[in-house]
């Protein structure tokens, strides 16, 4: 596979996967993290990053907008659950393997 069609493999997959997620509203954010050690949050800061590597200026706002397909405090007040005991207790037991959001590579 060439490059350019590599990228827009790569691109057609990500798109792929926040249509996904965006009909996927009842999976939680800690229920991600939990199992994949990644969220919607998570793709936000990636996407963010590499725009701000690649000259594009762009908050975290407008990142997890693009992610969330909405202003994430709609998103939230619409889909987000208060996460029980056990997610919390997963949450923190589980940080090791949390993404880097960084956005470095």
């Amino acid at each position: 596979m060439d490059e350019q069609t590599r990228i827009e493999v790569e691109a057609a997959a990500f798109r792929d996967l926040l249509a996904h997620l965006g009909e996927r509203t009842d999976v939680q954010n800690i229920d991600l993290m939990n199992l994949a050690g990644f969220c919607r949050n998570c793709l936000a800061k990636w996407y963010r990053a590499e725009a701000e590597r690649r000259g594009v200026a762009m908050d975290y706002e407008q990142a997890r907008e693009r992610v969330y397909g909405m202003p994430y405090a709609e998103w939230k007040d619409r889909y987000q659950l208060e996460a029980n005991a056990e997610q919390k207790a997963r949450f923190e037991s589980s940080a090791s393997g949390h993404a880097d959001t960084r956005g470095a590579r």
